[in-house]
């Protein structure tokens, strides 16, 4: 796994969108996903805005590749203490702690995915409704 660095550049042909690109192509991805970092409420704050402006970027960049947004709320706290628990030192280590937080938010993803395919194969079996 890679963590891209994001680039201040604005343009289309920005590093960070380029890099993506390439690792998409490399890797023939069918879709990426980018992390909303929405409040403990469920709002949208600033991250959330420049999250949503990036994948924007990223759509246009990407195209026809489909872009996503998913909830990455409380990822990073959970990748911290998964790697503290397992007896990894990340303190001071933000690139580890970034890249088992996108781990977290993609397995989220996945499950999400599969749970819902599920349901659209058999509509009459039980959700897990809570």
């Amino acid at each position: 796994m890679e963590t891209v660095a994001r680039s201040n550049e604005s343009s289309k042909n920005a590093p960070d969108l380029r890099r993506i690109a390439a690792i998409v192509d490399e890797y023939e991805a069918v879709e990426v996903i980018v992390g909303l970092p929405r409040t403990l409420r469920g709002t949208h704050g600033a991250a959330a805005a420049a999250a949503t402006e990036y994948a924007g970027r990223l759509r246009e960049k990407l195209a026809p590749v489909p872009v996503r947004l998913s909830d990455e709320r409380l990822t990073t706290v959970s990748a911290a203490r998964s790697l503290r628990d397992s007896g990894v030192r990340a303190k001071g280590q933000r690139n580890i702690i970034d890249q088992a937080a996108a781990v977290s938010i993609l397995q989220g993803w996945l499950d999400e995915r599969k749970r819902d395919n599920a349901m659209t194969q058999d509509p009459n079996r039980p959700g897990d409704d809570l």
